[in-house]
């Protein structure tokens, strides 16, 4: 047991260390090669593909229909919603401020979870989601005026949505990550989202620099494959390999590695600057989150 949780810690640090190098890159994507709807239809078909390749060469997994309901609801929400409104969002702010927002997902888990299942907010954690909101006032306040994004206010509203779908994904698959394998259930989280997404970018997939022939470049293909492969496909597989061994805030509390490797990775490329407002900002939001997952194992 120790031994899959072990695995399972690891599995969920390597999936955020992945979504924090995606951020980024996804902003690269968004801003030179393709549109947030195309970057997602390619993303949700791309992941699919593998995905029933990999099933295919497995031993058949049965699944039960309600179970099913679940797992493609949970892709409807935790994939083509949330992933939806990251990519707006990072057509809009930062991928610094994103990623703080991320950090806010151990908070959004357990107003859920109180919200859905009945769970008692103590005042310890009233005090974390404070902290949390402060640092997300923070970001957009300061965002208003020393944000580098296009509407730092408008982005990082669409971030905290994403966030709030994020952990509404975790909380109600849950139960079927601890059922079925993660090949599973990401071949049909990926099949209900490109079957959503693809008819809807058909018409823009010609007029997109990246599927053009006159503007095509090996970077930006190179990028997208590192999203399907890396960010999407691995990332998604890590989610529920880990989600058998460990609870939903558990797992909500790696997103903080995100800002970490985002924002360094950010800077280095100048697509953001440090202000000292996002330090302030990161402490606040990290104190919140620590404050929620401690309370919340005690």
């Amino acid at each position: 047991m120790e031994r899959d949780k072990l695995q399972a810690h690891g599995a969920i640090l390597l999936a955020n260390t992945i979504f924090g190098l995606g951020v980024p890159v996804t902003k690269v994507l968004l801003d030179q090669w393709v549109s947030p709807l195309t970057y997602m239809a390619t993303r949700s078909l791309g992941a699919a593909v593998v995905f029933w390749i990999i099933a295919s060469l497995m031993k058949p997994e049965k699944v039960e229909r309600r179970d099913l309901q679940v797992i493609m609801l949970g892709g409807l929400t935790g994939f083509v919603v949330s992933q939806t409104l990251t990519a707006e969002a990072l057509n809009y702010t930062s991928p610094v401020y994103f990623s703080l927002i991320a950090t806010l997902t151990p908070v959004a888990v357990m107003l859920l979870a109180a919200l859905t299942i009945g769970e008692r907010i103590t005042g310890i954690k009233t005090l974390g989601v404070l902290l949390g909101i402060g640092g997300a006032v923070l970001m957009v306040v300061m965002g208003q005026t020393m944000g580098s994004g296009s509407n730092d206010l408008l982005g990082i509203i669409l971030a905290i949505l994403s966030v709030l779908t994020w952990a509404v994904y975790l909380i109600i698959t849950r139960k079927v990550a601890v059922k079925y394998s993660p090949v599973t259930q990401m071949k049909y989280v990926f099949l209900v989202s490109a079957i959503v997404t693809v008819p809807l970018a058909w018409g823009e997939l010609g007029t997109q620099p990246l599927f053009q022939v006159s503007t095509f470049a090996w970077d930006g293909a190179l990028e997208m494959a590192f999203i399907v492969l890396c960010a999407t496909v691995l990332g998604y597989f890590l989610i529920p390999f880990a989600m058998k061994s460990l609870s939903a805030t558990t797992v909500s509390i790696y997103t903080n590695l995100q800002p970490m490797v985002a924002s360094f990775i950010a800077i280095a490329l100048g697509q953001d600057r440090l202000t000292w407002d996002k330090p302030v900002a990161a402490l606040l939001v990290l104190l919140s989150a620590w404050i929620v997952t401690e309370r919340a194992k005690s």
